[in-house]
């Protein structure tokens, strides 16, 4: 059974920084591209970030530059590094992995950044 876990967020003022993390279980012989997403009040959960088993990354318009993704497939976890936050990056963060054509989400971790 495939389970991910999200932790670190939190309240923090505008041009602050947090780390989310994304510790994922379950998985067997594989380092699936794992997934960050994001959902604000009232909003479509949308895509944020992604990084391939091999590193490879992407990254939405919105957070180029600020946020970095990472992961370590030693312990199969994904990080979000977000620095320079904007109110408007207010929302749940969620990781997502597929694995075995399922998809697989977190439950997600509240940011909120004060103006």
């Amino acid at each position: 059974q495939v389970q991910l876990v999200e932790s670190g967020g939190g309240l923090v003022q505008a041009g602050g920084s947090l780390r989310l993390s994304c510790a994922a279980s379950g998985l067997i012989f594989s380092s699936p591209t794992i997934h960050w997403y994001r959902q604000a009040p009232g909003n479509e959960r949308e895509w944020v970030a992604s990084i391939t088993g091999i590193g490879i990354t992407n990254y939405a318009d919105s957070v180029k530059g600020r946020f970095t993704i990472s992961r370590d497939n030693a312990k199969t976890t994904s990080d979000l590094q977000m620095n320079s936050l904007k109110p408007e990056d207010t929302a749940v963060y969620y990781c997502k992995l597929r694995f075995r054509a399922v998809d697989y989400w977190g439950q997600g971790t509240q940011v909120t950044v004060s103006s």
